[in-house]
């Protein structure tokens, strides 16, 4: 009876060292998805950091994009100000050229924005219109003569 009673305590103390085992495991992994997600957490605030300092104006003078247009697919023409110059550059096929370089005037460019013209009017006028009037139920008319004034 007792080498059975030794070992049914043997049996149950492996139960309890597997069950400890398995435990430190768990334990493992949780301070492993803990470190990843400090990590992750040091990351993101680092970055969220960055991009606030980044707004700052940086030593060398302020940078500022006047106008600019297209030239052909990938070629454009920039006007950029840098402190009281304006450069002309050509941007293209991942070369940046100066073209040319003027000193900037004293009062900043007009707005160049326009008034919406007639048919820009009548169109804003139609889609709001359409948009109120409520969808007609059954099909289209076919022919001149079965619409209705």
């Amino acid at each position: 009876m007792s080498s059975e009673t030794a070992s049914t305590q043997s049996s149950s103390l492996d139960a309890i060292s597997s069950g400890g085992d398995s435990l430190i495991g768990m334990a493992m992994l949780g301070k492993t998805a803990a470190a990843l997600a400090l990590v992750i957490a040091i990351i993101l605030l680092c970055t969220a950091l960055l991009k606030r300092v980044g707004h700052a104006k940086r030593a060398g003078g302020e940078l500022q994009l006047i106008s600019s247009t297209a030239v052909g697919n990938r070629e454009r023409v920039v006007i950029v100000q840098v402190e009281d110059t304006w450069l002309v550059l050509g941007v293209g096929n991942g070369r940046i050229t100066k073209l040319h370089e003027r000193p900037a005037p004293a009062t900043p460019p007009a707005d160049t924005t326009q008034a919406p013209s007639h048919f820009a009017k009548r169109f804003s006028q139609a889609l709001a219109d359409n948009l109120t009037k409520k969808p007609r139920r059954g099909p289209p008319p076919t022919s001149e003569t079965d619409r209705t004034p």
